[in-house]
């Protein structure tokens, strides 16, 4: 005789198969499931001046979607914020059930001429802690000015690639790679970039997502294991 089972009683079954530990808890990655990916930044991540859709995480988001990804990018971007504000608000900005993290902080440390050890001491601080909740991360760099002196600019701009390479995550070493000091795609402060020139950003930074994304699934995966 064949017993044939409802598909409620699948699912009861299944339910206390996972519970007691005989079939793996995957629920949680499947692909019907966003990758959830937490952008935490300031205001060249909120998008200053930008409607909300025109901000880095909703373009780098429609761009991943395009390529068939399930993909939620949260913009954490707070206009004016600091390495240090950063990590001030660093567990709530990064909720529970985050799967990946975009760190792009730093540019205000630089433009009001702070000290780039302690700059480098907020970004380590932050990259530990991510790591201590197994969180894959992809770190944008920044890079000074050369007005405030080569020195300084010189041992600014070291301090992404130092630490991409210490905590082993992923680097995007500039992110105003192909914007920055181009006046028709920044806006009148000569700062922040247009739609237009966050659209250039979110292009150049798409395939380093896409890895992130990657690497983020993998880790939710092994993680319902």
């Amino acid at each position: 005789m064949i017993l044939r089972l409802s598909g409620q009683m699948v699912l009861l079954a299944l339910i206390v198969n996972v519970a007691i530990g005989l079939v793996p808890s995957t629920l949680a990655a499947t692909p019907d499931r966003p990758v959830r990916i937490v952008a935490l930044g300031d205001s060249l991540t909120a998008g200053y001046g930008l409607g909300p859709d025109e901000a880095l995480p909703a373009v780098l988001e429609r761009l991943m979607k395009a390529t068939g990804k399930t993909v939620e990018i949260q913009n954490a971007g707070v206009s004016g914020d600091t390495t240090g504000g950063g990590l001030a608000r660093l567990d709530w900005a990064v909720p529970e059930g985050t799967d990946g993290v975009i760190v792009a902080l730093g540019a205000n440390d630089m433009l009001t001429g702070q000290s780039i050890e302690r700059a480098q001491r907020n970004i380590d601080a932050i990259l530990e802690r991510l790591k201590a909740r197994k969180l894959p991360v992809l770190l944008a760099g920044m890079r000074a000015s050369r007005s405030l002196g080569d020195d300084y600019a010189n041992a600014f701009d070291k301090i992404y690639e130092n630490l991409a390479q210490k905590h082993g995550v992923l680097l995007y070493p500039f992110l105003l790679e192909g914007v920055v000091l181009d006046p028709k795609l920044n806006q009148p402060d000569g700062i922040h970039p247009t739609a237009e020139g966050v659209r250039r950003i979110a292009e150049r930074m798409l395939p380093f997502v896409e890895k992130l994304t990657e690497i983020a699934t993998k880790s939710s995966v092994s993680a319902a294991k």
